[in-house]
């Protein structure tokens, strides 16, 4: 398990809670991942889009979704950052306000995010990636 070290020092992923969910998951665990791996591009999107908009109340539920996504596969590093984004947009639509000050954690989410689904899916079909079978353009 290559494991790629963020900023603060710790993996992108805890091991041991993506081994335990594979594991609660059996056979169905490629399927739910392959559902992470939607809802997290669609819920990427979605959060630059509304940042890019200004708009505090469509941050949150994206936000939410990767948040509680990525912690069941033991992506911890991605759950933080989408929790920081998601309180931070919560925050702003109390206090009604835009929620400028969390662009720069926006602006990590994307790469944080494809580093870690890489992770992730690379462990859960090792041969993918040794092979290049199943890789569209890289």
């Amino acid at each position: 398990m290559d494991d790629i070290i963020s900023e603060s020092g710790e993996p992108l992923v805890d091991w041991e809670t993506y081994s335990r969910t594979r594991a609660e998951l059996g056979a169905g665990f490629a399927r739910i991942l392959s559902y992470f791996r939607e809802d997290g591009d669609k819920s990427v999107a979605r959060i630059e889009d509304a940042m890019q908009r200004k708009d505090a109340a469509s941050l949150v539920l994206p936000a939410h979704t990767v948040k509680s996504e990525a912690r069941q596969f033991g992506a911890e590093q991605l759950g933080s950052l989408a929790e920081e984004i998601e309180f931070a947009a919560r925050r702003a639509l109390e206090m009604q306000y835009v929620p400028d000050d969390i662009i720069p954690q926006v602006a990590k989410l994307r790469p944080l995010y494809l580093a870690t689904i890489e992770m992730l899916e690379r462990e859960a079909n090792p041969l993918r990636q040794r092979s290049g079978f199943g890789r569209a353009g890289g």
